[in-house]
This record gives C-alpha cells, structure tokens and sequence, in this order.
C-alpha cells in the first residue's frame, strides 16, 4: 500500500493593483499605447463607478 495523501497547493489571490497592472500591460501589448496611461484610465474609471457592484 502506498501512502497517498493529497496536499493543497497554497495559492496567494493577487491584489486588485496586480490584476489592474496586468491587464494595462497586457492591453498596452495590444494597442501600442502607454501602459501607465491605460492603468490611470482604469483607476479613474474605477472611481467614477466606484458606487455600482456587480450582481452574484
């Protein structure tokens, strides 16, 4: 018999700051404009809809 014990991989959930870095960079790819640009556009679209949540 052999000792088969399942082991969780740990995982650490990013931060909203990685997810938003991610993804301007990843555009930033896409369009050929200025990551920093694109990360400010989320930040300030972010903001001005700060108050809605998405429904579950």
């Amino acid at each position: 018999m052999s000792n088969n014990k399942k082991t969780q991989a740990s995982y650490a959930k990013p931060t909203r700051a990685e997810i938003v870095r991610s993804v301007a960079t990843s555009t930033a790819v896409e369009t050929g404009l200025s990551s920093a640009k694109i990360e400010a556009s989320l930040e300030a679209t972010r903001k001005k809809f700060a108050h809605l949540r998405l429904a579950v």
